[in-house]
């Protein structure tokens, strides 16, 4: 087999010899066990599952929730002759039809899709259609609780590839402690031995910590792009800082660009264009920016803001040289900052109302139902994500049981006329086609068609109705488009002995324990700003790895090598968070005046002044609002103290 993966990796790759770890993670694939990849950023992960995928019967899914990076590897691997598609929401209905045929018929070798896609019920009917080889699943840490990024959708992917007899998994990351790469070889049954993972220490990358002022970072940051004029990252924590910042360095002479979520996709699209090509040398971001970027010569990285944790930290870092030549990674540290990334922590955490009145929707809804995520969310002013994580925990407490996702209603148009796409098919088949066509709602060019509807009424299972429909779509007679997407669940049949105030505290404790778990990381990146000891060392062992020697390059490093023998911690400068003044309260008591629903309880007006935003704002349209982030430099529970003496 060695031999084989050889010659394949020569022929499909162009390349003479594997990276570290690589050959031993296809090993194990090609041997059918799973298998937990654990590489730094640009170590190859990508090809633990591109190269196996080509020995392997079957076509190979890859679950990523970044649509860029689907969109870079597709490209590249046609490129190579290689057979790879991508299934996402920028695609036109033909293209999705190409992707299901050439998946129906054995020529696709690898897929890349959005984990919410498998819990779409017609997709699901495609795969049990097809043969499918192995399932890699990038960002694999989204699927642990301990982790900075934890994202439920990841915790039904193991349920998937059981109930799918997906075998072998191949999860992959970057940045995962220990307990969370524990966390991930338990969900896909992954035995130790076959989790690999390399050195996390890049000797190219030097770490650097410059304690600045709020004031003293922006003439600082300046000066050394000024100084440097090489393809430079800065990253920042909010959007508005992104074009403050942006606006400032072209205004100097700096060839910069802003690049946050906040931007028209073209602007973004452009921005990220004008940086890769090299016509802009600096992209001021929030962590929007940079997910599968592979830009090899990326000389610095500076963080303008404190990263939210020390995951995001090393994976932002992680993006410079990947040329392996020397590159600065510079931490500008100002303790101001905690203050509203503490705040963004606060402001996801939902009321115990809030959430009560959640569990009575979902514990009230008998047996079987369905629930759409986007009217749930209106619906409490809860962050879809946060009633996500709810609901998954129901799930895993055993009070619910997931039975996929569906789509309320489709709309469909004939490509051809109603006796063209009848004819060839037997009576029986016409006469069903006919009476299917009839239960729609006929529009100008799009017929509606609930498939619940439909099925009663031709006393057929639903199951006949969406698979005569995805037939059709594929034989290229129709051009389908779901919507309004439902997840739907069962209620276990002791769920209503469960006491729903007992199990509102257990949530509202969870994400209070989420809360303190947030904040310490938070606390963390201050603790290594601080540390005067080796930081490259420092690091290394947050992700569990031991480095004998100290790095040398590290500003701690060169600190000492000068002579400095300071080994109290590091001064990172903190001034004293504004006060609430009373001109600040009487501009609340005038947005009170205008009476905003999304507005009414103390925590979400708190949010609001803290310049969070939440569904309800979202949809009366506040966030261009005069008050909106009127207090964000204010701790969230002086702001909320606030709100509540005014709302009573």
């Amino acid at each position: 087999m060695p031999h084989d993966l050889q010659t394949a990796l020569r022929q499909h790759f162009g390349h003479s010899a594997f990276r570290a770890g690589q050959e031993q993670v296809m090993a194990a694939l090609l041997a059918g066990r799973s298998a937990l990849a654990l590489f730094p950023t640009s170590a190859g992960k990508s090809l633990c599952y591109q190269l196996p995928a080509l020995l392997m019967d079957g076509v190979t899914l890859v679950i990523s929730p970044l649509i860029a990076l689907m969109k870079d590897q597709v490209e590249a691997l046609l490129a190579r002759g290689i057979a790879a598609a991508r299934l996402d929401s920028s695609l036109t209905a033909e293209q999705a039809a190409q992707v299901f045929d050439d998946m129906r018929n054995g020529t696709l070798k690898l897929l890349y899709i959005a984990p919410e896609r498998l819990m779409n019920e017609n997709f699901i009917e495609r795969l049990k259609r097809s043969k499918i080889a192995m399932m890699a699943v990038d960002e694999a840490h989204c699927i642990s609780e301990w982790g900075h990024n934890f994202r439920p959708e990841y915790l039904r992917l193991a349920h998937v590839a059981q109930e799918l007899g997906i075998q072998p998994v191949l999860a992959l990351t970057a940045t995962a402690t220990p307990s969370v790469a524990t966390d991930i070889r338990r969900a896909f049954g992954i035995v130790e031995a076959d989790h690999v993972q390399t050195t996390f220490h890049r000797p190219n990358l030097h770490f650097r910590i410059t304690p600045c002022t709020a004031k003293q970072r922006l003439p600082h940051l300046t000066k050394l792009l000024l100084k440097r004029k090489v393809p430079s990252i800065v990253y920042v924590t909010l959007q508005n800082t992104a074009e403050q910042v942006a606006t400032h360095l072209q205004k100097s002479g700096v060839n910069a660009l802003a690049y946050h979520a906040g931007l028209p996709d073209e602007h973004r699209h452009a921005a990220q264009d004008a940086f890769m090509s090299g016509q802009t040398d600096v992209i001021v971001a929030t962590i929007a920016f940079g997910m599968g970027i592979d830009k090899s010569d990326i000389r610095a990285v500076y963080h303008y803001n404190l990263p939210k944790t020390l995951e995001n930290y090393s994976q932002e870092t992680g993006r410079a040289g990947r040329d392996g030549k020397p590159s600065v990674c510079e931490l500008l540290a100002c303790a101001d900052d905690c203050i509203v990334l503490e705040n963004f922590t606060y402001g996801d955490t939902p009321t115990p109302q809030a959430i009560r009145q959640l569990l009575d929707h979902l514990l009230l809804s008998g047996g079987e139902f369905d629930v759409s995520m986007y009217d749930l969310s209106h619906a409490t002013d809860i962050r879809p994500l946060v009633i996500e994580t709810v609901i998954t925990n129901l799930e895993l407490d055993g009070i619910l049981r997931p039975l996929g996702s569906f789509y309320a209603s489709y709309q469909f148009r004939l490509l051809q006329p109603d006796q063209r796409v009848l004819s060839g098919h037997k009576p029986e088949r016409q006469a069903f086609l006919r009476r299917l066509f009839q239960c729609g709602k006929r529009g100008t060019k799009w017929t509606t068609l609930n498939p619940d509807e439909a099925a009663a009424e031709l006393n057929e299972p639903r199951d006949r109705v969406l698979k005569a429909l995805t037939w059709l779509q594929e034989s290229g007679d129709i051009e389908l488009k779901p919507s309004g997407s439902r997840q739907k669940y069962r209620l276990a049949e002791d769920a209503h002995r469960r006491d729903p105030k007992e199990i509102t505290q257990k949530m509202q404790q969870m994400f209070a324990a989420r809360e303190t778990r947030d904040v310490e990381r938070l606390r963390e990146v201050l603790t290594f700003a601080r540390h005067r000891g080796c930081l490259t060392k420092w690091l290394l062992n947050y992700f569990g790895e031991v480095m004998a020697a100290d790095c040398g390059t590290c500003t701690s490093c060169k600190e000492r090598e000068k002579g400095a023998n300071d080994d109290s911690p590091r001064e990172i400068p903190q001034s004293t968070p504004p006060a609430i003044t009373t001109e600040h309260v009487a501009a609340v008591h005038e947005l009170l005046k205008e009476r905003h629903a999304s507005l009414r309880s103390s925590r979400q007006l708190a949010r609001f002044l803290c310049g969070l935003t939440s569904p309800a704002t979202g949809r009366e349209r506040l966030g261009r609002h005069s008050s909106f982030g009127l207090l964000e430099r204010i701790p969230f529970a002086d702001v909320l103290a606030q709100t509540d003496s005014m709302l009573r």
